[in-house]
C-alpha cells in the first residue's frame, strides 16, 4: 500500500505540473533545447581550445578516483564507475545547458545506488535509471527547470548531510581492513553489525590514515596536484613496493586492493539491454510500480544536483546556463549509461569547479575529460587495479566531509530556527530510513513552514471608529481621519487571503453581532491573491450575511483579484456596486445604505 501511495503521490503531482506547465507556455524547441556546445563553436579559437584541452585533461586525471571510487562504493565496481563518467560527461557536455558542467558519478547516488541493487539486484537499478533519465527529460520539456531550484535550502543541507554520513559509515570496513562480507544496508544495523564484528588490519588502517593525511594537507602544499589523486598514487606505489619487496612474514598480503575484489577494468562494455523482469520473476509493469519512488528520487536528486552546479558556475563565469537544456542533457545520459552497465550520474559540483578554476569555458574541456577517462579505462586497467582498498576509502571519507556542509549546520543551530528543525529532520529521514522519504517529508515540513509563516505574515485588523490613513503611510503627508459610520465595521485583510488564514478570518467574522453592525466593509488593499478557500468561505459568508440582514462591502480589490472574484461567483452574490475601489467609496456606500435602510 505505501509504495502504490508514493506512486499515485508522485505521478498526480508530477503529471498535473506537467500538464500546467505544457499549457500554460507557447511551445519553442529552441527554448527549451539548445545545447551550449552549438553556440560557443561558432566563435571557438586555438587559444580556447588550448585552456579547454589543459582543463579538461587535468579534470579528468581529478575524475579517476572519484569515479572508481563511487562506482565501488555503490556496489558496482571500477568499471561501472568509469563507465558512467565517460558516457554521461560525453553526453552532458555535447547536450548540456552549461558551458562548464562536468558530469558523472556522485557521491549523493551512492546511497542510493546500493540500496536499490541490495533490494533489487542490477537488472533492477538499470530500470531504475532510465526510468529517472526519462522523468528528467520530461521535467525540461515541461519547462520545470527553474521550479526545481525553489527546493529549500534546508532540506537540501539535511539530505546532503545525511547522505554524507552515511557514505563515511561505509567506508568503514575497508578503511580499517576487516573485510567483512554482506554488511546491512540500513545505518543502524550497519553500525552494530561493525560492532560486533569490529577487527583491525593495521597494514589498511595505515594506508588509510595517510591516504586521508595526505588529502587534508595536500591542498596546503600545492592546489594544482589534487590530494585524491597524490593519495592514490603514492599509496599505490607504497602498496606494489610492499607487496613486492616485504617477507611473507610482514603480512602485507591481507592488504586487499581493487584487483582482489573487482574484475579488472578492460574497456567500454558492449551495449546491452538491460533485464525487464526481477529476480523474483515480477511482470515488468510490476517491477516499475516497485522502482518508481526509487526512480523519482534519482531524477529529484540529480535535477537538484546538477541545477545548483550550473548555477554557482554561472556565478564564477559570468555566464547563464538553460536549466531546461541542462535537464534534458541529464536526462538522456541516465537513459544511455545503464545499457552500457553504468550508474545514475549528474553535474557534479567539484570537477565542475576544478574545470572553471583550471581555465575550462566551453563543453570541449568535458569532451576531453570524458576522453582521458577513456584512455585511462583502454589502457591503465593493471594500474587500477593495484589500488588499495583503504586508500579509495580515504577519498571517500573526504568526499562526506566536504558534503557534510557542518559549517552551514553550525549557522543554523547558532539561531535554532523553524528551518534549522526542518534541516534535522531531513538529516534523521536520511540517515535512519532512506533518501527517497527524507526529500518528501522534508519538501513537505518546508511547505507546511512556509504557509504558517505566510499565514503569520498575513494580518486582520478591525476598525469601529476611524481609520488614521498615516498609519501604514510612507508619504507622511498628515491626511485627515476618515470616520466610520455608526452601525458600520470595517476589516482589513494585511497579505494573501488563502486557506492559511480564510478560516481565521471566518472565525472572527462569526463572533460579531449583525444587529449592532449591519453593514461590513472587507478591505482588500493589500491581498495579492485569494484561493479556492477563500473564495468559499466568501461565499458562504456573503449568503449567511444576506439571511442576517447584513450588507458585505469589499474595498481595494485589485484587478488580479476581481478578476478572481468574477470568476468565482462572487460578484454575481452581492450588488456590484458593493465592490469599491478604494475605502473613501466603500464609506461613501456604506453611508448611502444606511441612509437608505433608516428611511425605510
Amino acid at each position: 500500500m505505501t509504495a502504490f501511495f508514493y506512486i499515485n503521490l508522485h505521478m498526480s503531482i508530477f503529471c498535473c505540473t506537467f500538464a500546467a506547465k505544457m499549457k500554460s507556455m507557447q511551445y519553442s524547441i529552441k527554448e527549451v533545447f539548445s545545447p551550449k556546445l552549438f553556440s560557443t563553436l561558432r566563435n571557438y579559437t586555438k587559444a580556447q581550445f588550448g585552456q579547454d584541452a589543459l582543463a579538461g585533461i587535468i579534470v579528468g586525471i581529478v575524475a579517476i578516483p572519484l569515479a572508481i571510487a563511487f562506482g565501488i562504493s555503490s556496489g558496482v565496481g571500477p568499471t561501472e564507475g568509469l563507465v558512467t563518467a565517460i558516457i554521461a560527461g560525453l553526453i552532458i557536455s555535447v547536450l548540456g545547458g552549461s558551458k562548464v558542467q562536468i558530469g558523472g558519478p556522485t557521491g549523493a547516488f551512492i546511497v542510493i545506488i546500493y540500496g536499490i541493487i541490495q533490494e533489487f539486484g542490477l537488472s533492477g537499478l538499470a530500470i531504475a535509471t532510465i526510468m529517472a533519465g526519462i522523468l528528467l527529460v520530461l521535467m525540461g520539456l515541461a519547462h520545470l527547470g527553474n521550479v526545481i531550484k525553489f527546493v529549500p535550502y534546508p532540506v537540501i543541507v539535511g539530505f546532503t548531510a545525511g547522505i554524507a554520513l552515511t557514505i563515511f559509515s561505509t567506508q568503514m570496513n575497508d578503511f580499517f581492513g576487516m573485510g567483512l562480507e554482506k554488511v546491512p544496508a540500513n545505518f543502524i544495523d550497519k553500525w552494530i553489525f561493525y560492532a560486533q564484528h569490529m577487527h583491525m588490519n593495521w597494514w589498511a588502517f595505515g594506508i588509510g590514515m595517510f591516504s586521508l593525511l595526505v588529502c587534508i594537507f595536500m591542498p596546503k602544499i600545492t592546489k594544482r596536484i589534487p590530494g585524491s589523486l597524490a593519495a592514490i598514487i603514492i599509496a599505490t606505489f607504497a602498496v606494489w613496493l610492499l607487496k613486492r619487496y616485504a617477507p611473507e612474514s610482514w603480512g602485507v598480503a591481507s592488504l586487499q586492493t581493487i584487483s582482489d575484489l573487482y574484475a579488472l577494468p578492460h574497456g567500454i562494455p558492449a551495449p546491452h539491454l538491460p533485464s525487464m523482469e526481477l529476480a523474483d520473476g515480477e511482470s515488468f509493469f510490476t517491477t516499475v510500480q516497485k522502482l518508481f519512488p526509487a526512480a523519482f528520487t534519482i531524477a529529484m536528486l540529480g535535477a537538484i544536483e546538477s541545477l545548483l552546479s550550473a548555477i554557482v558556475a554561472d556565478g564564477v563565469i559570468g555566464d547563464k546556463h538553460n536549466s531546461n537544456t541542462e535537464l534534458i542533457a541529464q536526462g538522456v545520459a541516465n537513459m544511455v549509461v545503464p545499457f552500457f552497465g553504468g550508474i545514475p550520474a549528474t553535474g557534479a559540483i567539484a570537477r565542475t569547479m576544478t574545470n572553471i578554476n583550471n581555465g575550462g569555458r566551453t563543453p570541449i574541456a568535458g569532451v576531453v575529460h570524458a576522453v582521458v577517462l577513456l584512455l585511462v579505462l583502454l589502457f591503465m586497467g593493471e594500474l587500477v587495479g593495484m589500488i588499495p582498498m583503504a586508500c579509495l576509502a580515504a577519498v571517500l571519507i573526504m568526499v562526506a566531509y566536504s558534503m557534510s556542509g557542518w559549517k552551514t549546520i553550525v549557522g543554523l543551530f547558532k539561531h535554532r530556527n523553524r528551518d534549522f528543525w526542518v534541516l534535522v529532520i531531513t538529516f534523521l529521514l536520511t540517515v535512519i530510513f532512506d533518501l527517497t522519504v527524507a526529500i518528501e517529508v522534508g519538501i513537505l515540513l518546508a511547505l507546511v513552514l512556509f504557509l504558517m509563516r505566510t499565514s503569520e505574515a498575513t494580518h486582520i485588523r478591525t476598525f469601529h471608529d476611524e481609520i488614521d490613513p498615516n498609519e501604514d503611510s510612507e508619504s507622511h503627508l498628515n491626511l485627515e481621519h476618515l470616520t466610520i459610520p455608526e452601525g458600520v465595521e470595517v476589516y482589513e485583510i494585511d497579505g494573501p487571503y488563502f486557506f492559511g488564514i480564510a478560516n481565521k478570518f471566518d472565525d472572527i467574522m462569526t463572533h460579531v453581532s449583525g444587529k449592532e453592525y449591519p453593514i461590513r466593509i472587507i478591505r482588500m488593499r493589500k491581498v495579492p491573491f485569494v484561493d479556492a478557500t477563500a473564495m468559499h468561505n466568501l461565499s458562504m459568508l456573503i449568503q449567511r450575511s444576506h439571511k442576517e440582514g447584513i450588507t458585505i462591502i469589499l474595498s481595494g480589490v485589485n484587478d488580479h483579484v476581481h478578476k478572481q472574484l468574477m470568476q468565482g461567483g462572487i460578484e454575481q452574490q452581492m450588488d456590484p456596486h458593493n465592490i469599491c475601489a478604494d475605502i473613501h467609496f466603500a464609506l461613501r456606500r456604506a453611508s448611502d445604505i444606511l441612509e437608505l435602510k433608516n428611511k425605510n
